[in-house]
């Protein structure tokens, strides 16, 4: 660096100066930061194989067993929500994990559960995702 001034209050400019150039590049890192993770976020999701309901094959997919592949399925999470109204609580419904109608905070519970939650006349299968149909049951 060139010689520095003498005096103070030149000395005291220059030390504003740089803090303020130093204060400017930390916010503009930190904005670089955010937006390189956002970045990494959306690539990630991005590669990531397209989620689908398991259990089922994706539509146009060769199946398997004609490909001479054993095809282990996933078994389908399940879930039980409960709808609380001002008289009284309603019939819990019992979702697929994955279906996009469940409101509140929804509990999972395990394929047992959810089979014998479904012969219980204060529970109920939901119209949209079908658990009842997912295990075989056809209730309503």
């Amino acid at each position: 660096m060139s010689e520095l001034p003498p005096d103070p209050p030149r000395l005291r400019a220059i030390l504003a100066h740089l803090d303020q150039q130093i204060t400017d590049h930390e916010t503009v890192g930190i904005y670089l930061r955010l937006q390189r993770e956002a970045v990494q976020a959306a690539l990630a999701q991005a590669e990531a194989p397209p989620q689908r309901r398991p259990g089922r094959p994706a539509k146009g997919a060769a199946p398997l067993r004609a490909m001479g592949i054993a095809q282990v399925q996933p078994r389908p999470q399940f879930v039980v929500q409960q709808k609380r109204t001002p008289r009284g609580p309603e019939p819990a419904i019992i979702h697929l994990g994955d279906c996009s109608m469940i409101e509140g905070t929804p509990h999972t519970i395990s394929e047992h559960d959810a089979r014998v939650s479904l012969t219980d006349p204060n529970l109920e299968a939901c119209q949209f995702c079908r658990p009842d149909t997912e295990l075989g049951m056809d209730v309503g």
